[in-house]
């Protein structure tokens, strides 16, 4: 199934997924143990889910929806956030946890690395019950972050999602999110997962462990046999897109002076799923992505500018 949606802007977008917190530490000497290491710190709003919304917002998508869960703690600053990026969210309250947070702490390498320590909080408490078949009216493509899939009840939630779309003959695309937590799940009950899924939008590591082939060409053509379009985010390299069990495009990337890495797949999703939604190609909207993903590394924090950022909420 093609997502490939010809003319004028036919519906919206919506995205299911997680909002977070993050603290974005960004340290220029190796970390030291059992003592201090000097970084600069900022508490930013994230969330793949959201970042990919806000991203598609920022590339022109006229009509950006987004169903995440957040705790009452911060909901009223996310939602904020989300607003002023042009999204339009509903945000369940969690009575029971708080809204999720991610640690990223970014090296002062060349490459900006970054490494998470991640505590779900509400993100992935999302439930069946907090979807309903009309979340689709006006909806012309359904994306699902691949936090969902890795914990219950969100994979609950995300199953059900998948089976309105597919009741309504809406495309469906997933982005794995994160090797470690997929490596976890492991690949076949993912695979199984969102089995029906139009486009599979995996980072090179995450293809790799998918298909256990250790080069990314050869992963992306072996998920283009069980999907029917494969994006293989590969960062400073560009991205590959495979279609029937074949690599038909490998797209550089811009180049790029990284700062902070976090979100930068999440960047490239947004804005490819943004370019499908207004007639681009495949190899079109990965040219799109890549050239988000190469902007989203050069500033700190996962989103894109905020025109009017709000203090984050005390903690």
């Amino acid at each position: 199934m093609s997502v490939r949606v010809d003319g004028a802007v036919p519906g919206a977008l919506l995205v299911v997924g997680d909002v977070v917190t993050d603290i974005v530490a960004r340290h220029r000497t190796a970390l030291a143990p059992g003592t201090d290491t000097a970084a600069a710190i900022r508490t930013v709003p994230g969330g793949a889910g959201a970042n990919v919304a806000c991203w598609a917002a920022h590339q022109g998508c006229r009509d950006v929806r987004l169903i995440g869960r957040v705790g009452a703690d911060s909901a009223a600053w996310h939602e904020a956030a989300l607003t002023r990026a042009g999204v339009r969210s509903r945000l369940v309250v969690d009575a029971g946890a708080p809204t999720g947070t991610v640690i990223c702490l970014v090296d002062g390498g060349a490459a900006a690395e970054r490494t998470f320590l991640t505590d779900s909080g509400a993100a992935l408490r999302l439930s069946p019950t907090d979807w309903s078949p009309r979340d689709l009216d006006g909806v012309a493509l359904l994306h699902l972050s691949g936090y969902l899939f890795f914990a219950e009840p969100s994979r609950a939630a995300a199953r059900a999602a998948l089976a309105s779309a597919r009741a309504r003959g809406v495309p469906v695309s997933v982005d794995p999110a994160s090797a470690g937590f997929l490596a976890e799940t492991g690949p076949e009950r993912f695979l199984s997962a969102v089995d029906g899924v139009a486009v599979l939008l995996p980072s090179r590591d995450e293809a790799e462990l998918l298909t256990g082939l250790p080069d990314p060409g050869d992963a992306a053509a072996k998920l283009s046999l069980h999907f029917p379009s494969v994006v293989v985010k590969l960062g400073a390299e560009g991205a590959l897109v495979a279609r029937n069990g074949e690599v038909l495009h490998r797209v550089p990337a811009p180049p790029a002076r990284p700062r902070d890495t976090t979100g930068a797949g999440d960047a490239f999703t947004g804005a490819f799923l943004a370019a499908r939604l207004t007639g681009a190609d495949l190899r079109e909207a990965a040219e799109e992505g890549c050239a988000a993903g190469a902007r989203a590394v050069e500033r700190t924090g996962a989103r894109p500018p905020d025109p009017a950022p709000a203090p984050a909420p005390a903690t």
